[in-house]
């Protein structure tokens, strides 16, 4: 029997991010993940060497890759829209839990325990889903960043409230991030290349 599980996860370079804002630089959620796993792999590292924490890095990065796929059914909708009450968020957690079962049970028989794993956060360590929580509010950051440095104030808000959100996760490893990795994002190409 054919598996269409890759097909499917291949498909989320088609669902667009910040839909409800006028983007200079498009993003789909394949990016948006790949750019979550980078960002999970540098805060457990940092964690990990600077604050000497024992965070499973390579779980961490494989959970922020699949963090998104469920996406690939419900579509990316937007953040204003998901918390806009709690019913609504309630309905579409139950939206992406369908969506998770459907994404794994097209995963090769010996294989569906492993996906069951990592596409259904229910069974993660709480630990390892705060760092790629962090990860995505800091690719959401960035973004904003990108985007007005591009003369996109469409997102000067929502950098405002995402900054705060940041802030409020009261994480060294992210306030490390902030002051060592991030203000390189306000660079331009020979600035970051001397």
């Amino acid at each position: 029997m054919e598996s269409h599980l890759l097909a499917n996860l291949y498909r989320l370079r088609y669902i667009e991010r910040w839909s409800l804002m006028r983007n200079v630089m498009k993003e789909n959620v394949a990016e948006h993940s790949f750019h979550v796993s980078l960002i999970t792999h540098c805060l457990c590292s940092i964690a990990n060497e600077v604050f000497n924490k024992n965070i499973n890095t390579d779980k961490a990065v494989t959970l922020s890759l699949f963090h998104d796929v469920t996406e690939v059914f419900t579509g990316d909708i937007p953040t204003p829209v998901k918390h806009h009450n709690r019913d609504i968020l309630k309905n579409f957690r139950d939206l992406e839990g369908l969506a998770a079962e459907r994404l794994v049970k097209q995963a090769p028989d010996p294989l569906k325990v492993i996906y069951k794993n990592i596409i259904s956060e229910n069974d993660a360590d709480p630990e390892l889903i705060r760092f790629i929580k962090a990860a995505d509010l800091l690719d959401a950051y960035l973004k904003c960043v990108t985007e007005l440095l591009a003369g996109n104030r469409e997102f000067a808000i929502a950098k405002n409230q995402i900054e705060q959100k940041v802030h409020e996760l009261d994480m060294p490893e992210v306030d490390y991030f902030l002051k060592h990795l991030a203000p390189s994002f306000e660079k331009t190409l020979d600035e970051i290349s001397e």
